[in-house]
């Protein structure tokens, strides 16, 4: 979700700056002939929503794919498509050598008990353009707080939701991968009537659905302003995690203009063996196609 905070150029240049003294851009080490970073242990991706968005679909992945990356994840773009535009979308992945690895937009959350079944019925009508789009995995919000219920019953209902929810995609895989719903938090200071804030009570809740298929989507950049302590969660809860989202804080910008030391997360990744998902949620402070490779390099550097 969006999280706005005006920056100043100065502020911008500095950062970018610093970013780089800590990865060389890919264009200067192509000129002097090196080598291309060794691959990266887990794979990379952009969400897309933060950036290109003054484009054509068709135009953003292509641009995703100049910036060298190869996954893309959605919020429900092709919520009004035609059959001709999931068409279109689908060449133009394939021409480019994208996968969409997830997406969202699911209007209903999992925490309310008055729209559970909507929520499972939203659920069941997103699989076919899952499908249609070779996208494996659905991400789903709790919604906000419900008044009239305990914090405790809202954290059961949640599960069971959840439970309900495993159900629907238990053993179906989408071009060979397990579906998946993968949880998220928000911070208070985006949503302040949102239920689940901590990643820590997220974490509970994936662990008591107990389905393989179900796991946390750990934005760092949401549980650094709700809770921080960023590196032991990675320690204590690798195994359920199942996809990570990139920002830096203050201002949802590219690693390197804010508090987050993401050098040191993308080695904590490599050193836990993590393998599943990494993806770039940020607006970027410059160019977009040059931030998004200079991010790519600090992942490759340092959780190579």
């Amino acid at each position: 979700m969006p999280h706005q905070i005006s920056r100043r150029t100065f502020t911008q240049a500095l950062a970018t700056t610093a970013l780089a003294a800590v990865v060389p851009p890919l264009e200067a080490a192509s000129a002097t002939g090196e080598s291309s970073p060794k691959a990266s242990p887990f794979p990379l991706s952009v969400m897309l929503w933060t950036v290109f968005t003054d484009l054509p679909f068709e135009q953003r992945l292509a641009k995703v794919a100049e910036a060298g990356y190869s996954n893309v994840e959605l919020v429900g773009e092709y919520r009004n498509w035609s059959d001709d535009d999931f068409a279109r979308a689908n060449a133009s992945r394939q021409r480019l050598g994208i996968q969409f690895d997830a997406t969202a937009g699911l209007a209903h959350g999992i925490a309310n008990p008055d729209t559970r079944d909507a929520f499972l019925a939203e659920l069941t009508q997103a699989l076919v353009p899952m499908r249609t789009l070779g996208c494996p995995a659905m991400i789903v919000l709790s919604g906000n707080v419900f008044p009239d219920l305990t914090r405790e019953a809202q954290h059961q209902i949640s599960i069971e939701t959840l439970k309900r929810a495993a159900a629907l995609v238990e053993g179906k895989q989408i071009d060979g991968q397990p579906m998946r719903l993968l949880l998220e938090c928000i911070d208070p200071e985006e949503n302040p009537k949102y239920f689940l804030t901590s990643a820590a009570e997220a974490i509970d809740i994936v662990r008591a659905v107990n389905h393989p298929q179900v796991q946390f989507l750990y934005d760092i950049f949401h549980e650094q302003i709700a809770e921080g302590n960023l590196i032991e969660k990675l320690d204590k809860h690798i195994e359920v995690i199942g996809l990570i989202h990139v920002a830096d804080v203050p201002g949802r910008h590219q690693p390197g203009t804010g508090e987050i030391n993401y050098a040191n997360i993308f080695r904590k990744l490599a050193q836990l063996n993590y393998r599943r998902m990494v993806a770039m949620e940020f607006k970027p402070t410059g160019d977009p196609v040059a931030t998004l490779r200079a991010a790519k390099a600090l992942a490759l550097s340092t959780g190579g």
